[in-house]
């Protein structure tokens, strides 16, 4: 199975505002933002770094997204290997609040067999985040 394609189409999802094609995309157990370690981000209640189990909890991360306005959103590689994804991000975004974050991140990606996505992780400078979010 071709995960990279699949992760493709889940970004072209993103920049056409297609949620319901995202959320097409998740297992229906699927685990967004699960650690099972301490998050600073998520001690401090970031909501879009939240944990999320399922469809419905993961379009709430997208909610979370909807007040944000972002001014660049690209990927710039894609790494297969096994089940997982890791895409390379470059973005600039501005908060709600009119702070805005330039960063480079990190997404890992899992899948399943049936090409369905198991698990999401964001890989951030949470210390940057937290402080555009006034957190």
């Amino acid at each position: 199975m071709n995960y990279a394609a699949i992760v493709q189409e889940i970004y072209a999802a993103f920049g056409r505002g297609d949620i319901p094609a995202i959320l097409a995309h998740l297992h229906p157990d699927a685990a967004w933002e699960s650690w099972s370690v301490d998050h600073s981000a998520q001690q401090a209640g970031l909501p879009y770094m939240l944990p999320r189990n399922g469809a419905a909890e993961v379009a709430r991360f997208f909610e979370a997204l909807a007040p944000m306005r972002f001014h660049v959103f690209d990927v710039l590689s894609l790494m297969a290997g096994g089940n997982q994804v890791a895409s390379e991000i470059r973005l600039h975004v501005e908060l709600p609040n009119g702070t805005h974050v330039h960063d480079e991140e990190m997404h890992l990606w899992t899948f399943d067999e049936q090409g369905k996505v198991t698990r999401f992780r964001h890989y951030l400078d949470t210390r940057k985040h937290l402080r555009a979010a006034g957190l």
